[in-house]
């Protein structure tokens, strides 16, 4: 009998983050070396800590606003309080719970980021632009293991999700993967039609804007259209004319609906 303990998910995210130890290593390498489906989706997942450590570390590095300080906070409680010194710290303790809670949504509103169905679209806009124009690698898992894609990008957003067939209107379902945003993962589903043209619909849970009508999404170079329905965000982009993806978003909408 093997006294190797059984891999599991805790293992396999630690060796991901670089925290076991030699040994264990070891055994996760030549774990993930039998059983080739587990390493691709390991690999999918460290390609994802990448992307989210080059996002956010320039956000990271960033020194603590003023208002944020905590002695500042200890030395103003210990002064007499007027009115305008408690609304100072009222506001900095507001700042301080978005900014552990929300991910600086606060932040990005002060910003001009985006929020709500704008920030999906944006998102989707931007896995569009990464994956849409690889001709290599578009997709982690294609149509032909869909089932599996489904279960992971369910599993990921802690809903279940399907993949729309757009196969009535001329598009092919190529596959998907789980992408990382600014506001948690989300699944990425790609398809194309006969001429080569690529559309993108990303899809993950809303914190704000959890219904919303179907609409085209103002700004960026390509055709743009989101929604929100359950507290589920849908976001179908492509570069083509928006009267073609419209009606796209509406089957996609109804199929949604109908399930």
């Amino acid at each position: 009998m093997s006294s190797v303990r059984p891999i599991s998910e805790d293992d396999l995210h630690a060796y991901i983050d670089g925290a076991l130890d030699g040994a264990r290593r070891a055994e996760v390498e030549a774990y993930l070396a039998e059983n080739p489906e587990v390493a691709k989706r390991v690999q999918g997942l460290a390609e994802q800590r990448t992307m989210l450590k080059r996002a956010f570390d320039p956000i990271a590095q960033e020194p603590v606003p003023p208002e944020l300080s905590i002695s500042r906070m200890i030395e103003a409680r210990r002064r007499p309080a007027s009115f305008s010194s408690w609304r100072s710290m009222a506001a900095a303790a507001a700042l301080l719970a978005v900014g552990a809670g929300g991910g600086w949504y606060g932040r990005a509103a002060v910003d001009g980021a985006p929020v709500g169905i704008a920030a999906l679209a944006q998102e989707a806009s931007d896995s569009f632009a990464t994956f849409a124009s690889d001709r290599g690698r578009p997709v982690e898992i294609k149509a032909e293991d869909s089932a599996s894609l489904i279960r992971w990008v369910s599993n990921r957003l802690k809903r279940p999700v399907l993949a729309p067939d757009l196969a009535s209107s001329g598009y092919r379902f190529m596959g998907g993967r789980v992408v990382p945003t600014p506001h948690g993962p989300a699944g990425m589903f790609m398809y194309d039609d006969d001429r080569g043209s690529r559309i993108v619909m990303l899809t993950r849970p809303m914190a704000a804007e959890k219904d919303r009508p179907v609409a085209r999404q103002p700004g960026g170079d390509i055709a743009r259209f989101a929604w929100a329905e359950g507290g589920m965000g849908y976001s179908l982009v492509g570069d083509v004319a928006p009267d073609v993806l419209s009606p796209l978003a509406q089957q996609i909408s109804k199929q949604i609906n109908e399930t």
